[in-house]
C-alpha cells in the first residue's frame, strides 16, 4: 500500500506546527487508500548540515543522516507542514530536506500550511526546494491563517480546510502512485 510521510517541519518550543500535524494526521487516519505516518523533525535531533559529502553522493558518515535517511526512503509521498518564517519555511525544515536528495526523489509532495498570511509564502519557498529534489508537488495546499483558526493559540481550523485537506491527500496519493514506476 502507498506510504505516506507527514512531515512536521517546525522544532521551535510552542509551536503551533504540532497542533496543526496532529489534526492531518488523525483526518488521514480515517482513509483507506494509504498508510499514513506523522514524522516530527524535532526528533531526529538533526544538527546544521554536517556531512563531509554532497547529500546526492549517499555517502553519509552520520548516524543522524543514516536514520533521517531510511527513515524518509521509506515513503511515497509526502505532506509537508511548514510554518512560514519571515516570509520562507523554518530553518530547521530546510536543514532537514538538505541532509538527502535520492531520497525525495519521484515523489509527490503537498503542503498544509499557516501563518498570518496561511503560510503561502513558505509553500512558494519550498515548491522550488521540491522541483529541484525532482519531487511532484500538488496544486491543492491547505492554508491556515493565525488569525482565523487559532484562538488563544488554540487551533480550531474553519471546517472547511477539511474538504481542501481531503484534496491534497487525493492528489499526493494519485502522484505517488503515478511516480511509482520511476522510483521502481
Amino acid at each position: 500500500m502507498t506510504k505516506i510521510g507527514i512531515i512536521l517541519g517546525s522544532t521551535r518550543p510552542g509551536r503551533n506546527g504540532e497542533a496543526v500535524a496532529k489534526w492531518v494526521n488523525e483526518l488521514a487516519q480515517k482513509r483507506s487508500d494509504a498508510n499514513y505516518e506523522l514524522i516530527d523533525v524535532a526528533d531526529y535531533h538533526l544538527p546544521l548540515y554536517d556531512e563531509p559529502f554532497p547529500a546526492m553522493m549517499q555517502k553519509y558518515t552520520k548516524e543522524h543522516t543514516k536514520i533521517w535517511s531510511q527513515k524518509i526512503k521509506q515513503f511515497d509521498g509526502f505532506i509537508f507542514v511548514t510554518a512560514e518564517y519571515n516570509h520562507s519555511i523554518p530553518g530547521a525544515l530546510k536543514n532537514a530536506i538538505d541532509f538527502l536528495n535520492v531520497e525525495w526523489q519521484n515523489k509527490a509532495a503537498g503542503f498544509v500550511s499557516y501563518g498570518s498570511a496561511g503560510g503561502t509564502r513558505a509553500v512558494e519557498h519550498l515548491r522550488h526546494v521540491a522541483g529541484e529534489l525532482h519531487m511532484a508537488d500538488v496544486r491543492a495546499q491547505v492554508m491556515l491563517s493565525l488569525f482565523t483558526d487559532f484562538e488563544n493559540n488554540i487551533f480550531k481550523p474553519n471546517p472547511r480546510h477539511e474538504g481542501t485537506l481531503n484534496d491534497v491527500f487525493d492528489q499526493v496519493i494519485a502522484w505517488s502512485n503515478a511516480l511509482k514506476t520511476l522510483r521502481d
